[in-house]
């Protein structure tokens, strides 16, 4: 019975590696289409396009700020109240941190006009090298 059970087993093994090939196959053959069938020229001009359609900025995939992570920050600068997600540490805002830190603003300073925590101000001035080391 376990020998029986064993082969239709390998067989089942056999069978899911043969679709998986033939699937690879053709999304290979499907994604190789897209450029063209989108009326693009080349593979970079297409990309280029469906970044720019998704909102991405720069190599990686990046989304932005949605509509809810924006009132959050509002009611968070505004109110005082506390923020009910995560902050994004964008290159925006370490670019305001670090010339925050040029112009001589505390790092409490810096995080409630930012609407980062302060963990997160000195995480960014020592990825800078802003930080100074302890005596």
């Amino acid at each position: 019975m376990a020998n029986v059970v064993a082969k239709e087993l390998q067989a089942a093994r056999a069978r899911v590696a043969e679709l998986e090939s033939r699937l690879v196959k053709e999304r290979r053959q499907v994604l190789a289409k897209l450029p063209s069938e989108h009326g693009f020229d080349n593979l970079d001009e297409f990309i280029k396009a469906v970044r720019d359609a998704a909102g991405a900025r720069g190599p990686g995939p990046r989304r932005g700020r949605g509509r809810a992570a924006v009132e959050t920050a509002a009611k968070s600068s505004a109110g005082g109240k506390r923020r009910g997600r995560r902050a994004r540490i964008t290159p925006e805002v370490k670019d305001k941190v670090k010339a925050a830190v040029a112009a001589g603003k505390t790092g409490a300073a810096i995080a409630k006009e930012l609407g980062i925590s302060v963990p997160s101000v000195q995480n960014i001035k020592k990825e800078f090298g802003l930080v100074k080391a302890r005596g």
